[in-house]
C-alpha cells in the first residue's frame, strides 16, 4: 500500500503544482514537490490525524519509540493513500490527498519566494550578520496550532510573523523584516 500511496501522492502533488503554477520552470516545480512530499510534512499530517495509535508494532520497536518516528509516520500516510486508491479509485484518492495536504500547499511559497534566504543574503551583504529566529508563542489546540516568530539581527527585532507551523511563522517574520529594511534603506540599527 505504501508504494501505491507514494505514487498517488506524487501524482496529486504534481497535478496541483502544474495547475497552480503553469508557467513555472520544471526544476522549481520539482523542488516544491520534493518539499511537499517530504518526510517532515507527511509525518506532521499523520500526527495531526493521530494515526500512530493505529500502527501495530513489535515490542522492540514500541520500546525504541517507533510509534513517533517521522519516517514510519510518513510511510503510514502513504499506505493510507494507497488504501483509499484501491478502495475508492483515483478521484476519491485525489480529493483525500488534496484535503490532507491543504495546509502544506498553503505553507509552501510560490517558486522563487523564500523570504528567509532573501533576508539572510541581504543581511550578509550589507551588514555581515545572520538573522536569528525565535518562536515567541504557540497557541491553539494540537490540530490547529498558531506559531508566532520574531527575527532579529544585531540585537534588534526586524520582523514578526505567524503561521500554522514554525517554518511558516519564520517565513512570515522574514517577509516582514524585508519590508521593514526596504523602507528604512536596508540597515538594521541597535
Amino acid at each position: 500500500m505504501e508504494l501505491l500511496g507514494d505514487a498517488v501522492l506524487n501524482l496529486v502533488v504534481c497535478d496541483h503544482l502544474y495547475q497552480r503554477y503553469p508557467d513555472a520552470a520544471e526544476g522549481e516545480l520539482a523542488k516544491l514537490r520534493a518539499r511537499i512530499v517530504s518526510e517532515p510534512y507527511l509525518a506532521r499530517i499523520a500526527q495531526r490525524l493521530d494515526l500512530s495509535r493505529f500502527i501495530l508494532l513489535g515490542k522492540g520497536e514500541e520500546k525504541s519509540g517507533g510509534r513517533g518516528r517521522p519516517s514510519l509516520l510518513a510511510d503510514v500516510i502513504e499506505a493510507v493513500l494507497g488504501a483509499v486508491y484501491v478502495d475508492s479509485g483515483f478521484g476519491v484518492a485525489h480529493a483525500v490527498t488534496t484535503r490532507l495536504l491543504q495546509d502544506t500547499f498553503e505553507e509552501v511559497e510560490q517558486p522563487g519566494e523564500d523570504h528567509k534566504s532573501a533576508l539572510q543574503e541581504l543581511l550578509q551583504e550589507r551588514e555581515r550578520r545572520l538573522p536569528r529566529y525565535r518562536i515567541s508563542s504557540v497557541e491553539g489546540p494540537d490540530h490547529a496550532k498558531l506559531f508566532a516568530a520574531t527575527v532579529e539581527a544585531g540585537g534588534r527585532i526586524l520582523g514578526e510573523g505567524s503561521g500554522n507551523s514554525k517554518k511558516a511563522a519564520e517565513q512570515a517574520a522574514a517577509q516582514a523584516a524585508l519590508i521593514f529594511l526596504q523602507r528604512r534603506g536596508g540597515r538594521a540599527r541597535r
